[in-house]
């Protein structure tokens, strides 16, 4: 989505799963999650499937990592097949089987903060093996790149080119798919060289992307999610995100944790945390005090990015042009 300097105008009971999800969201909005620091970070979404076998042909693509991907091709070339071999395969994740009669309001206590890019400009970050993976956006600027948390340096960057504004990402397996904003296109990388793999199309907007069971959660700057195929990318539901009734627009980017959807709303510093059952907010996170531990706010943007550490189930918060990533733990 572009820069936040205002509203946009846009032309275009009982498996162990759903316990599972329960403990999680309880131990989240009471404040009983460790807050010790990732050992070895990892995300939900790892537990993905391999994409499909058949995308589009990028081999005209340089190996380079500085190279420039095209625009989507015409024909379909098979790529091998290979299972991913540093996460298991996706289950389904059901949402909890209750879930509050209102939003639970919670807010997020900072555990450490870490060195961020002040000139990455943040669609989409996610955690996988000791980095981060991120998706910077503006036109002639877009990047996905690999990150050290220690010290924020770019250990691997790509170029998305001129014509292409940088969206959601997520992991599938050890494929890394990222959204762009009105293109239409979903980039497929390589998680660790960041080799060019494919791409899909999609018609609308990409903003957000996560990866939920067996199948990924995309937004679009409006009140709805869609869920797609992660090996064709075709849609296969959508839901309308509500909160009293009332639509959540410009839903934005997206972490799932165990059957809940987390995402933040642009042009706020508010992230709602969503039953994809039914799309209802459930609970709503307020993180305006990130703002307060950044000192000035000159030259930096909004809320934007969220990633999750399975191992001590903390989260990983920053923004636009933000100088840190805040690891944070949940607390009423």
């Amino acid at each position: 989505m572009p820069q936040g300097s205002g509203p946009p105008w846009r032309a275009g009971a009982g498996s162990s799963s759903t316990l599972l999800a329960l403990a999680l969201l309880g131990c989240l909005l009471l404040g009983a999650c460790t807050d010790t620091g990732p050992g070895s970070v990892s995300s939900t979404s790892t537990s993905s499937p391999p994409l499909a076998t058949t995308v589009p042909d990028t081999s005209a693509l340089a190996a380079e990592a500085t190279a420039t991907p095209p625009a989507p091709a015409a024909t379909e070339a098979e790529i091998p097949a290979e299972p991913p071999t540093k996460s298991p395969s996706m289950g389904p994740v059901e949402p909890p089987a209750t879930i509050p009669a209102e939003p639970v309001s919670v807010e997020p206590v900072i555990v450490r903060a870490l060195p961020h890019d002040p000139g990455a400009f943040t669609q989409g970050l996610v955690l996988r093996d000791g980095v981060f993976y991120e998706s910077t956006g503006l036109y002639g600027e877009s990047t996905v790149r690999i990150v050290d948390p220690g010290t924020g340096r770019v250990i691997r960057s790509r170029s998305l080119g001129e014509g292409f504004f940088g969206e959601g990402l997520e992991l599938v397996g050890d494929r890394l798919i990222q959204l762009t904003w009105k293109e239409g296109t979903a980039f497929v990388w390589d998680a660790e060289t960041l080799a060019p793999l494919g791409t899909f199309s999609y018609d609308g907007e990409g903003w957000g992307l996560c990866a939920q069971g067996d199948r990924l959660v995309m937004s679009d700057g409006s009140s709805r999610l869609t869920f797609r195929d992660p090996a064709t990318f075709e849609p296969v539901g959508r839901v309308e995100v509500l909160r009293a009734g009332e639509p959540v627009e410009w839903i934005n980017e997206l972490e799932c944790v165990e059957g809940l959807v987390y995402a933040n709303v642009w042009q706020t510093e508010e992230i709602v945390i969503i039953d994809p059952g039914t799309g209802r907010v459930v609970g709503q996170i307020d993180a305006s005090s990130l703002l307060d531990r950044l000192g000035s706010t000159d030259g930096i943007d909004v809320l934007n990015g969220i990633a999750y550490d399975s191992g001590d189930r903390s989260f990983y918060l920053t923004g636009k042009l933000w100088p840190e990533i805040f690891q944070v733990r949940l607390t009423p």
